[in-house]
């Protein structure tokens, strides 16, 4: 009977650590409050900037923030019409904007045909209704330029994705010209190490990793330098 107790309590303490102590350090760390503006002047000087959307934000992240030549991954929302949104109103689907990171990189280092080469690995790009598991407009995918040339770059990548025949489906993520971007709440910031066990249980049921295996099977990692 003492060994059950035991059992019981520390399944209440592991349900407590994962789900209560998230929360309490989400209310701390501003999780309902409003998004911040990145001016161009808050990017890391030399670096270039890909603003690129492909579902939940927290599983974009990590496959660029362990690039060589990447500074730094911020998750955000573009897009919409409403100024300074926060998670709660974007999630409605009411704002007009998208889940999306912007990926501050080393030309130098790392191209811009490189950094998509990466982004089409991580999405469904034929989807135009949401991302996996997450639906709606504000999960849907997008490239959006900063110059010219990324625009030129992003048209050819996405016709020779597109002419591969790896898809059986149009792909349907859209090219734009990138618009006001705005930083998500701290919260969110680098969630799947802040909340490790959390974001493998979502990414793991989102059914994004049994797809991209499907589609891309050898061929999904690529063979660019890590950090």
């Amino acid at each position: 009977m003492k060994k059950r107790k035991k059992w019981l309590f520390v399944g209440v303490f592991v349900l407590i650590a994962v789900f209560v102590i998230p929360e309490v350090y989400a209310y701390f760390t501003k999780q309902n409050y409003e998004s911040e503006v990145i001016a161009e002047d808050e990017r890391p000087e030399g670096y270039e900037t890909a603003t690129l959307a492909g579902g939940c934000f927290w599983c974009m992240e990590p496959p660029f923030e362990k690039l060589k030549g990447v500074s730094e991954v911020v998750s955000g929302y573009t897009g919409g019409r409403t100024e300074n949104p926060t998670y709660k109103e974007v999630s409605s689907g009411n704002t007009g904007h998208i889940e999306a990171v912007q990926v501050y990189y080393d030309p130098d280092v790392l191209s811009y045909e490189q950094i998509l080469e990466v982004f089409w690995r991580q999405i469904n790009p034929t989807d135009n209704g949401g991302q996996f598991v997450d639906r709606g407009e504000q999960y849907t995918t997008a490239i959006f330029y900063h110059s010219d040339e990324q625009k030129q770059i992003a048209e050819a990548s996405r016709e020779s994705l597109d002419e591969s025949g790896r898809f059986d489906q149009p792909i349907v993520t859209p090219i734009l010209k990138a618009e006001t971007f705005y930083r998500a709440e701290e919260y969110h910031q680098d969630y799947y190490e802040k909340n490790t066990f959390r974001y493998k249980i979502y990414r793991g049921n989102s059914g994004r990793d049994d797809y991209l295996e499907k589609v891309w099977g050898e061929d999904r990692k690529t063979n660019l330098p890590e950090k």
